[in-house]
């Protein structure tokens, strides 16, 4: 047997499609190169083995990388392979999966090379909004290699795996002790790159979202059995604290929840519900979260710069490949920091965008505070959001009550004789007549006031209603930001 044969990259294969059900394409490939001696380490596969299966019985194409071969590293054939393997799950409208471990660009291959992973970039570029694309990184990915898994659409990361374009030593006044930034901690937690878990976590995870999402744009996304009651009340929905991944929770059937990105700004959660069977995408504020020791974390109700692009970037996700999307908004405004605001402007412009040029269904629910353009960043009314539910104790308005009457009130506060009683009664004066649920209501801008343990039942409802729903976006080729 072959030490190919028994590679990692062939039992990682194995471990995730359904049994039996693999078959290789490719696998006689050699390198063409025999420059600097490379004839006679030539070996079949060309260090990426190649083929397509089934997964819970849906057609996917795989590749995974192969490090007893070369080091895994990517040469002109390599590339090819991966290459044609894209071209045929573009024409069978397929998901493609990826199980990266590779020691970068082939040097003895050089230009072939690079030319050759340029075409496997633009491969992904081709697919990306027509078939769903996961990565996984097993080994290390550097270098270029670690646009590949940034091009697609979900990628998970083993906990001793490795990503990076500049090795940690190589950065000018660091090192791996000082901060491992090509490790899974700073990966997943700081640069927003990957979900990460053990081997097996990864597969249970692809596994799922293959069961959550269309094979292509073409296609609707698989609806699952739904034993849950449609009209089930949420008592504890109203005590959840401001904690979205809870709501979430109660809300969806049978409380199921698939979390992305869970460890990258968690004061917004983006995941995958399920409300009567149907996918759907979630994007929610959250003021609370808890550690792995279960101990809880609280964040300002305020929008940031890397939570808006990761909640951007799932809702043009979603909306490629027609999957409805919801939100739960509570936020007072943008993080006031002076980190944040060497991109928060453009971060929440991208998440704007996003929502405004998204026509599948769209529905919000506001919970909480939603104050000023931080609120219409969170799919409102006005960015084409198709229904707008509130709870009774919500608030939609420009400013914090409080706020506003010391601004609209400044003189009457001023003379009055007890400062604090006039402050409290001119602020609630503010909230009643332009902060309110009933206010924004009146105008318009919310569709219907719910009771909170309710709203699982008028989602349903909503989405079902939504179904059918057709918009078509304005004649061009894309927006230019």
């Amino acid at each position: 047997m072959t030490k190919a044969a028994t590679s990692m990259a062939r039992k990682r294969i194995a471990d995730l499609l359904d049994d039996g059900s693999f078959l290789e394409i490719g696998g006689h490939v050699t390198a063409r190169s025999t420059d600097f001696n490379m004839g006679s380490a030539a070996e079949p596969t060309d260090g990426v083995v190649t083929g397509y299966g089934t997964i819970g019985g849906s057609l996917a194409y795989i590749y995974s990388q192969d490090a007893s071969v070369l080091g895994g590293s990517v040469g002109e054939m390599h590339a090819a392979k991966i290459c044609r393997l894209y071209e045929m799950a573009m024409k069978m409208g397929a998901p493609i999966i990826g199980f990266i471990d590779c020691a970068g660009l082939r040097l003895q291959e050089a230009t072939d090379a690079l030319h050759a992973f340029g075409s496997f970039y633009r491969c992904q570029c081709d697919a990306s909004g027509v078939i769903p694309q996961i990565t996984a990184v097993f080994g290390s990915c550097g270098g270029g290699m670690a646009l590949v898994p940034s091009l697609t659409d979900f990628t998970f990361m083993e906990k001793s795996a490795r990503i990076f374009v500049n090795a940690p030593n190589t950065l000018d006044g660091n090192s791996v002790e000082k901060c491992d930034t090509a490790g899974a901690a700073y990966q997943s937690g700081q640069a927003g790159s990957a979900d990460t878990g053990s081997a097996e976590d990864i597969f249970e995870r692809i596994r799922t979202l293959i069961s959550l999402l269309p094979a292509n744009n073409e296609e609707e996304a698989p609806e699952a059995d739904c034993q849950d009651d449609l009209n089930r009340l949420c008592p504890e929905l109203s005590s959840c604290g401001g904690d979205g991944r809870r709501m979430l929770a109660s809300l969806s059937d049978e409380g199921f929840v698939f979390e992305i990105k869970e460890a990258y700004h968690p004061e917004m959660v983006t995941a995958f519900i399920r409300l009567d069977g149907m996918t759907i995408g979630a994007v929610a504020n959250s003021r609370v979260s808890h550690d792995a020791e279960g101990n809880e974390v609280c964040y300002e109700k305020k929008l940031t710069s890397g939570g808006c692009e990761k909640a951007a970037r799932f809702v043009r996700f979603c909306d490629a490949f027609e999957i409805p999307v919801l939100t739960l908004t509570e936020t007072t405004g943008f993080k006031a920091v002076k980190e944040e605001e060497s991109g928060i402007a453009r971060a929440a412009a991208a998440l704007t965008r996003a929502f405004a040029e998204a026509t599948v269904p769209k529905v919000n629910v506001i919970t909480g505070e939603a104050n000023g353009s931080a609120y219409l960043t969170m799919n409102s009314k006005a960015l084409g959001a198709d229904l707008v539910y509130a709870w009774p104790t919500a608030s939609i308005g420009m400013m914090e009550p409080t706020a506003a009457a010391r601004v609209m009130y400044a003189g009457q506060i001023d003379e009055a004789a007890d400062k604090a009683a006039a402050l409290k009664e001119a602020a609630d004066r503010y909230a009643q007549l332009q902060s309110s649920a009933e206010s924004a209501a009146r105008r318009g801008y919310v569709d219907h006031i719910i009771a909170p343990e309710s709203t699982r039942k008028y989602l349903v409802g909503a989405f079902e209603m939504l179904y059918t729903k057709r918009e078509d976006a304005p004649a061009r080729k894309h927006s230019a930001v």
